[in-house]
């Protein structure tokens, strides 16, 4: 893990050095340090006050230092602490987050069991090729289409077109202003959700279907036991072992939330804040959010593994086996 993390950060930190410079005339124009024509002067005094005179070594060494210490510095754009910025953006992507993997699991797993339980019929054909026509549109593409002909375009006006609260929102109870968070979450989290549907209910329903057809579940129902009882105690309890692998990747999901969807909604989340950062050249915050994401993808890779023998013995008893 530190190995892979010391690869990402490195990764990371050279290819913002391969981007153009980020401090020239016009970037000293837009940010009122200077007239367009500024002179090399005031570039070369922005150039060291933020450290980019300095060799490519010491950079890097000093990026390590603000890592190690967990103080990314200052953006560069707005000179705020990289720090704020993301204690900010991160509650937005947590709860936006929360909510899709909830309702994605609480759906995802009724259909996979569904479907495994009546494979190959009618209804689970149906349902399988509605779920991956869904899967196959792509994320911007309907994210587009609900703003155009829910959202004030050319049709229906019945959700706003971006932004987390309306401007009238400070005013309002508590009650409707979680009504209107809901009001304005709502689209992004139908955009978030409906392709999952395909990936989650086809990965529950292959596991299931393995675990249906095993020895033990044969046993159970030899011994007379309700179909209720072994499908939701023995058979769907043991296919949702494999599940533990995806847990994975919801950390670094959780904070890195989703690019496309925040940035066309206005969302100010974790995915806006990333592209904004990308856009506009600021490597301290890009360097920050990078770290941060790739240690958490790779902490969520560990706690998977312990969780792998916690809700399945056969691993621990493997283990001790071949210590023996």
């Amino acid at each position: 893990m530190v190995i892979t993390l010391a690869g990402i950060i490195t990764i990371t930190f050279f290819l913002t050095k391969m981007r153009p410079d980020p401090i020239t005339a016009q970037s000293l124009s837009q940010d009122g340090l200077a007239t367009a024509s500024a002179s090399q002067k005031a570039i070369e005094e922005q150039k060291k006050r933020w450290g980019y005179d300095q060799p490519l070594y010491i950079q890097y060494f000093k990026v390590w230092k603000l890592i190690v210490t967990f103080d990314f510095g200052k953006s560069r754009v707005d000179e705020r602490e990289v720090m704020d910025k993301i204690k900010e953006a991160l509650p937005i992507t947590l709860a936006l987050n929360i909510i899709t993997i909830f309702i994605v699991y609480i759906i995802s797993v009724p259909l996979g069991v569904y479907s495994a339980l009546n494979e190959s019929s009618l209804t689970d054909r149906v349902l399988t090729f509605s779920l991956y026509v869904l899967y196959s549109l792509p994320s911007f593409w309907i994210a587009l289409m609900l703003l155009k002909y829910l959202a004030g375009g050319d049709h229906l006006d019945l959700f706003p077109i971006g932004g987390l609260t309306s401007d009238h929102h400070e005013q309002l109870s508590w009650y409707y202003q979680i009504m209107d968070y809901g009001w304005h979450l709502f689209l992004p989290i139908v955009v978030s959700v409906y392709g999952a549907f395909a990936f989650l209910s086809r990965f529950v329903k292959n596991t299931f279907i393995e675990t249906w057809k095993s020895d033990f579940i044969r046993t159970a129902r030899a011994k007379g036991l309700s179909k209720r009882r072994v499908i939701f105690i023995h058979a769907l309890r043991n296919s949702l072992i494999p599940l533990v692998t995806l847990m994975a990747g919801l950390l670094p999901e959780l904070f890195g939330g989703s690019v496309i969807i925040e940035s066309i909604f206005s969302i100010p989340g974790m995915g806006k804040l990333a592209y904004d950062s990308i856009y506009i050249n600021d490597d301290t915050v890009i360097i920050a959010i990078t770290s941060i994401a790739a240690f958490l993808t790779l902490f969520g890779i560990l706690l998977s593994d312990f969780i792998y023998t916690m809700v399945d013995p056969r691993i621990r008893l493997e283990k001790e086996e071949q210590s023996k």
